[in-house]
């Protein structure tokens, strides 16, 4: 089942959706499928139910197959003779699934009229909708959860674990944390530009550092440019850090491939974002 709005202008913000049921990985039916088994129900005969919904013979046969393996028990039941399987009935079920399909349907149809009516007049917005959802141009983009959360006077220093375990420190507003719903379990993507990461030898030098991110992992690749590189480190549980240096820093710390090193970048070069 499909609906739109059929009143509103081509340019207007519309809602539409689909009813399916399935069992398991598997579409066991939707709004033809349904349509077809009532249809089969009021002619008694597959041909007769094919005919009456516009689906070819072969397509309606293949339909009631699917239908009967992946519900795991007969909906329709065939009798012998002739090309339609004359006197072809609907089990129980089949009815069951008829009347609970039209149910939902009944209730999916209201809901996208609500979801319509409470967005009507965003159909002016979509510049602004389209910067809300723009692409981001840091190079570095990771996953994970929040693990703590430290409040300061002004600011909160939040902690992000990334899959390998590895943390990730941000420091943020008061306001950006309610605003972004932070809290301990919750899910957040950390961005850092790669101009914005230093790479230090891995044999204590990362721990003089005053940089609040140190991540460890092996050299992943190396691109050279005409005067920087970039550079990609892979950390433990897969996660990616690239980090653009000049040639001369990637002579100086002998970078190749394999090579352990430490990503390293301020807490306050991270920014925190989630999914609306």
């Amino acid at each position: 089942m499909t609906t739109d709005n059929n009143d509103a202008s081509p340019d207007s913000l519309q809602f539409g959706g689909s009813v399916w049921f399935r069992s398991g990985e598997q579409a066991l039916g939707g709004a033809q499928r349904i349509a077809l088994l009532a249809a089969i129900g009021e002619t008694g005969s597959i041909t007769g139910g094919a005919k009456a919904i516009g689906m070819s013979y072969k397509a309606a046969w293949d339909a009631v197959d699917a239908m009967n393996n992946l519900a795991g028990e007969t909906l329709v039941i065939r009798s012998t003779g002739g090309k339609g399987g004359g006197g072809t009935t609907l089990t129980p079920r089949a009815l069951t699934l008829i009347d609970t399909f039209r149910a939902v349907e009944r209730e999916h149809r209201l809901f996208l009229e609500r979801a319509g009516a409470a967005v009507a007049g965003f159909s002016d917005d979509w510049q602004l909708i389209g910067r809300i959802g723009m692409k981001t141009s840091a190079r570095n983009q990771w996953y994970g959860k929040v693990s703590a959360i430290q409040r300061g006077t002004v600011n909160d220093e939040v902690a992000l674990t990334l899959p390998g375990g590895q943390p990730v420190v941000a420091v943020v507003t008061h306001e950006s944390t309610e605003t972004l719903g932070l809290a301990v379990g919750a899910e957040a993507v950390a961005l850092v530009k790669a101009s914005s990461v230093l790479l230090v030898a891995d044999d204590g030098a990362a721990d003089r550092l005053s940089t609040r991110n140190r991540l460890r992992g092996t050299v992943s690749a190396v691109q050279l440019g005409a005067v920087n590189a970039e550079v990609s480190l892979t950390l433990e549980g897969g996660a990616v850090v690239t980090a653009v240096v000049t040639n001369e820093s990637v002579s100086e710390l002998g970078v190749a491939e394999g090579q352990p090193l430490v990503a390293a970048f301020k807490a306050s070069s991270v920014i925190l974002g989630v999914t609306a």
